[in-house]
């Protein structure tokens, strides 16, 4: 059985691994940037310190949204192989670039550099899944890689805080460093090839499952073509506000919003991620089944506006923190559906660049972390306001994905026509 199912490794492992450790070098400026040391240390303080901490994350999705449309052409090009090793390379020399820093200018340049590097990921994800999985396992495929988008972060916020504690601020970039270098890097050359066909150990069986679907496959127009991945391109727009804005912000509102110490400050964190996984795996097994990734995506804008109600008017700060923490968990599930789009709107051949433009898409997150830092310093580090925005702009996406009900449910009662048994 494991002889037909290699794609499951071969693939999905190291892009697992590639997200794990991607996403902590990404986010986990979130913990970092509650260290009084690092805050110090990067002269952040004064009256637009929370502008000029959001400032960092701004600069990073501006650099890595740009970066996107270059990769998904280069991607399309090279292959996901070659430009994975190459990127993952870049972001190892800024994790040790970012330890170095000895001031926030420099740290700024360090973050400008790792978005360029981790524009590859998208890109890079989506034109491996498009080329080894079948299209009926494309929402398990998936779910399988995006896993390590918040299992990284979720065990990264316990290990970066146990880190500074415990040591410094600049040790925890060393060590990313070392897992990019030691474990990714040899991960997708040893492993990976850029087709089935290319992989000297896929078994005939098993490419020929892969290709099975290809042959009965309709034919598809240009993803450009299609008003659904435009509206799923709106959609991943306020996703990326939603999702940066709270995640990088979650920690520093626990803190000091809340009065939650660093250790509970870390579980909670921790466990919102978590949250964010569950909405993934949950998300990849009902798109396969229900053949509604739309519904599904307007139902998790709809409770993140409803999670943030609640943690804007929650006295308890335990409901409001964990509240906080499952509005995050939902634009998770927002992620994995709106990655599994990219590939049922595109082919093998044009995935790289429909998935380069939606991860564009991640330039106003960057957008969302400056907007809120900005907020607290005209509000007297009040975070009500910031969050009644973000419930205003989760109503946007829930708004946009209604646009694509109709067609999407006459789509799927289509196929679960075509896949019922005939009478005998």
């Amino acid at each position: 059985m494991l002889s037909k199912n290699m794609r499951w490794v071969y693939i999905s492992l190291p892009i697992f691994f590639f997200w794990f450790f991607g996403q902590i070098d990404k986010l986990g400026i979130s913990v970092i940037q509650t260290d009084p040391g690092f805050l110090q240390d990067m002269g952040l303080i004064g009256p637009d310190k929370n502008a000029k901490i959001g400032f960092l994350t701004f600069i990073f999705t501006v650099a890595y949204a740009l970066s996107n449309l270059f990769w998904g052409v280069v991607i399309d090009k090279l292959g996901a192989r070659k430009t994975a090793m190459l990127g993952i390379a870049v972001w190892t020399v800024t994790m040790v670039l970012a330890g170095l820093s000895t001031s926030y200018e420099m740290f700024v340049v360090s973050r400008i550099i790792l978005g360029i590097g981790e524009g590859i990921m998208i890109p890079v994800s989506g034109k491996f899944i498009a080329n080894w999985f079948n299209r009926n396992e494309l929402g398990r495929a998936q779910a399988s890689w995006i896993s390590g988008n918040y299992i990284g972060p979720a065990l990264g916020a316990l290990v970066l805080s146990a880190l500074i504690a415990n040591m410094t601020w600049h040790f925890s970039f060393f060590l990313l460093a070392a897992c990019n270098l030691i474990l990714n890097i040899p991960m997708f050359y040893f492993m990976t090839r850029d087709t089935p066909e290319e992989h000297p150990k896929l078994s005939k069986e098993e490419l020929a499952y892969i290709r099975s679907a290809d042959e009965v496959a309709e034919e598809k127009q240009s993803f450009a073509q299609d008003f659904r991945y435009w509206v799923v391109w709106i959609g991943m727009l306020v996703a990326s506000f939603l999702f940066f804005g709270l995640s990088i912000w979650l920690p520093t509102y626990l803190t000091q919003g809340k009065g939650f110490a660093r250790e509970a400050m870390a579980g909670i964190t921790s466990l919102s991620w978590l949250f964010a996984l569950v909405f993934v795996l949950v998300c990849g097994y009902l798109s396969d089944k229900t053949k509604r990734p739309g519904l599904l995506a307007a139902i998790l804008f709809g409770l993140c506006a409803i999670f943030l109600g609640i943690a804007v008017n929650a006295t308890n700060p335990v409901i409001a923190g964990i509240s906080i923490g499952l509005a995050m968990g939902t634009q998770g599930g927002v992620f994995h559906l709106s990655n599994l789009f990219i590939v049922k709107f595109s082919t093998p051949e044009t995935a790289g660049r429909a998935a380069g433009l939606m991860g564009f898409t991640n330039i106003l997150g960057g957008f969302a972390s400056y907007i809120m830092g900005w907020m607290r310093d005209i509000s007297g580090g009040d975070f009500g306001p910031s969050i009644l925005m973000l419930i205003v702009i989760s109503l946007v996406g829930f708004v946009a994905y209604l646009f694509t009900l109709k067609r999407e449910a006459a789509e799927a009662t289509l196929i679960k026509q075509t896949e019922r048994p005939k009478a005998v």
